[in-house]
C-alpha cells in the first residue's frame, strides 16, 4: 500500500465514524472531524464524562491514539509514575466506546499493516530474503528433572 493508499483508507475510516451520506461528505476528511466532535459535544451536553484509561501496545499506538484524542478536543493525559504506554481521557462514555476506541482500533491496524510492510520490504531487502518467523520445535524432553541436550 502506497502512502497516498494509506492516508485514504485513513481518511475512509473517519468518515464512517462521521456517518457521511453521500460521497462528497466521504472525501471531506476536515467536515467528518468537526462532525464528530459536533456529536461529542451533544453528548457532553446529556451524558456525564468519565475518565477512561487505555494501554497502548506500543509508542506508535501511543502516539496515534493521543493524536486522535488532540483531533477531536479531548486531553490526553496520564498520571505520574503511570506506564507511558497509558493514556487516560476523560469524555461520555459512548463517544468513547462507541466512536473514539473503535476508530482507532481501525486505523492502528491500517498504520501496523503498513509499517510492517515496509519493515518486511526493507528486511527483505537489506537483510535476508526470508522474512518468517523462528521455526517452532518440540521442546526437549525431560529425564530425571533435567533437560536432555
Amino acid at each position: 500500500m502506497s502512502d497516498r493508499e494509506l492516508r485514504e483508507k485513513l481518511r475512509k475510516i473517519e468518515a464512517l465514524f462521521a456517518g457521511a451520506a453521500t460521497a462528497g461528505e466521504r472525501a471531506a476528511a476536515g467536515a467528518a472531524a468537526e462532525r464528530i466532535r459536533e456529536r461529542l459535544k451533544q453528548l457532553g451536553g446529556t451524558e456525564r464524562a468519565v475518565e477512561m484509561t487505555f494501554s497502548l501496545r506500543n509508542p506508535w499506538s501511543h502516539r496515534l491514539f493521543v493524536a486522535l484524542c488532540r483531533r477531536y478536543g479531548l486531553q490526553a493525559y496520564r498520571y505520574r509514575r503511570m506506564r507511558h504506554t497509558s493514556v487516560c481521557v476523560r469524555a461520555p462514555q459512548s463517544f468513547l466506546n462507541g466512536v473514539l476506541w473503535p476508530q482507532f482500533l481501525q486505523l492502528d491496524a491500517a498504520l501496523t499493516d503498513h509499517l510492517t510492510d515496509i519493515t518486511n520490504r526493507i528486511i527483505r531487502e537489506e537483510v535476508y530474503k526470508d522474512v518468517g518467523d523462528a521455526e517452532e520445535i518440540d521442546e526437549p524432553s525431560m529425564i530425571g528433572g533435567k533437560a536432555r541436550a
